[in-house]
């Protein structure tokens, strides 16, 4: 892909944007997102996507972390709500599939690209409700744990010291 005039590239979905857009300030180096959701990630976890002298972080190398979870919601969907909430998944970066069949969800995505979270945040902007007994909130609350000690890591590190964080500053 030849780079836009005056564009970088995304980090996390590796788009082409404005430099303002999303903006922050890592480690001496200034980077621009698409949108919230791939700033999110890379807040989360920024050395899964840039790496440190002499080592390629996983998404610099192509790397994908590909998911697929099983969500349960409080209710059957209707086909219209249905048909809202997989346009509401589906647009957001890096996820490949959505299967809703009555009360239950598939849903199949990058973890470097979206988590489990944010797909359940997106559900509920959706108008979605997620199941609330406390075994489905006990299972999310793993899934969440478990994704974040993944991609956690991934992430490059300097030497065996692990991590070096110079704290991002957001751009008004």
């Amino acid at each position: 892909m030849i780079p836009e005039q005056g564009k970088v590239k995304d980090p996390v979905c590796l788009m082409q944007v404005d430099p303002d857009q999303y903006a922050i300030d890592y480690l001496g180096m200034h980077f621009a997102f698409c949108s919230q959701q791939c700033q999110g990630r890379f807040l989360a976890n920024p050395h899964a996507y840039i790496g440190i002298p002499g080592e390629k972080a996983p998404k610099q190398e192509g790397r994908k972390v590909i998911k697929r979870r099983h969500l349960r919601l409080a209710e059957p969907l209707s086909d219209e709500e249905a048909r809202q909430v997989i346009e509401h998944l589906m647009s957001m970066m890096g996820v490949y599939s959505v299967h809703a069949q009555g009360c239950e969800l598939q849903i199949t995505y990058d973890l470097l690209q979206a988590t489990a979270a944010q797909l359940e945040a997106t559900l509920v902007q959706a108008g979605a409700h997620l199941g609330e007994g406390w075994g489905e909130k006990l299972r999310r609350a793993f899934v969440h744990y478990l994704e974040e000690t993944e991609v956690q890591n991934l992430e490059v590190r300097a030497g065996s010291g692990g991590h070096e964080h110079g704290g991002p500053h957001h751009h008004g």
